[in-house]
């Protein structure tokens, strides 16, 4: 028998895929022919629907995710929709069928359709939602993987229905307090709830320290080398960096520098005299301005801006007049950026007082509270070039 060549053979693949081609063509054709006839007919424009037994579209069935900050697993007025945090879905038999991201709004989206074969969910049936929680973090609503029943529902806009959505899923970082203490200085750090001191701890002079900080912790008191302090504790896990005894008083009036009244629209520039200060190579963007950016949607903590380093350059703020920089919400701005390392240095005048290195993440902020009584100038920088998200300013003067 005579075996066909390579010529004839590529010749029959691009006969076939000719055909094809002509086929869908021919297809797309009468489509559009019977669009127009049904366009063309004035008595169509608004007809009430008669057929009920066919689905067509397609519908975002979608598993919302949150940052409870107040760890109550209930998505309340406190907590905020998280961006980035991976969702699973399964089918019955377990096998892997979609993983998406949460958007700016918090929502991992599945596209659901008994039509389209492009669909995650193209058929009755059981299916788990499963949210990945990150390392360190937990799950108060205890709901991070949940099972969906889905009927078929002919004239539903996607041919199925479930009872419900998924429940909102809350996560929460695990909180922590750490930072340095120089050689030579001792202090007596206590960790309380209520006025009640829950742990105290000592370190060593010239130690790093860490603490895990319980759900109920309010409030942090270090006491002893001239290195008294208190700070409010936030949702947030927190680094006082080095404890020096350039911290301000602790009945000192504070002021909350935030970036929404630098622009209403969706960026600017930070311009100087925004808060009293001068400002270098910082932006004001709302959360939602750049598609994907995981940390300047969890990065932002009051209102719709937030701040960042404009390109990942070095940044400042300062004034000729000394002030006191107590505090601010520190984040990465990208996933890609997990584990950033961040680089904050206080100058008063030409001395540089306090330099500290922190690690970023773009899922949480971190409460980043030096406590220095004067400082005229703030450095920001990161080890890789990666954009800091900077919220919640918090100075004094």
């Amino acid at each position: 028998m005579h075996e066909p060549g390579p010529v004839a053979i590529l010749s029959a693949v691009a006969l076939v895929a000719a055909i094809s081609a002509a086929i869908a063509w021919l297809l797309r054709r009468a489509r559009l022919r019977r669009r127009a006839r049904r366009r063309a007919d004035p008595a169509r424009d608004y007809a009430i629907r008669t057929d009920w037994q066919r689905s067509t579209g397609t519908v975002n069935y979608s598993s919302f995710v949150y940052f409870d900050v107040d760890r109550d697993g209930r998505y309340g007025v406190a907590d905020r929709p998280m961006a980035g945090i991976m969702v699973r879905l399964f089918d019955e038999q377990g096998g892997l069928l979609a993983a998406a991201r949460t958007n700016n709004g918090g929502f991992a989206n599945f596209a659901m359709s008994t039509s389209s074969a492009d669909a995650a969910i193209r058929s009755p049936g059981a299916y788990r939602f499963a949210v990945s929680v990150p390392p360190g973090w937990r799950a108060p609503s205890a709901n991070e993987t949940q099972l969906q029943h889905f009927r078929a529902a002919p004239g539903s806009p996607a041919g199925l229905l479930s009872q419900d959505l998924p429940g909102p899923v809350g996560l929460a970082p695990a909180r922590s307090l750490a930072g340095r203490l120089a050689q030579g200085s001792t202090a007596t750090l206590s960790v309380m709830a209520k006025g009640e001191v829950l742990e105290s701890r000592t370190p060593a002079p010239g130690s790093t320290f860490r603490l895990d900080l319980a759900d109920e912790a309010d409030m942090m008191v270090a006491a002893g080398g001239g290195l008294d302090r208190r700070l409010a504790l936030s949702p947030y896990p927190t680094d006082l960096g080095l404890l020096s005894p350039h911290a301000m008083e602790s009945d000192t009036a504070l002021r909350v520098v935030g970036f929404d009244d630098v622009t209403g629209r969706g960026f600017r520039k930070i311009p100087c005299g925004h808060a009293g200060l001068d400002w270098r190579n910082l932006n004001a963007m709302a959360q939602d301005y750049t598609k994907g950016s995981e940390g300047y949607v969890n990065g932002n903590v009051s209102g719709d801006h937030v701040a960042y380093t404009s390109s990942g350059y070095s940044a400042e703020f300062s004034r000729e007049i000394p002030f006191g920089f107590h505090s601010v919400l520190l984040s990465a701005a990208w996933l890609k950026a997990e584990g950033e390392v961040a680089l904050i240095e206080s100058w008063l005048g030409d001395k540089l007082i306090a330099s500290d290195e922190v690690v970023l993440s773009a899922l949480t902020p971190l409460h980043y509270a030096p406590m220095l009584r004067h400082v005229t100038r703030v450095r920001l920088s990161t080890k890789h070039c990666w954009q800091m998200v900077l919220d919640d300013l918090v100075l004094l003067g």
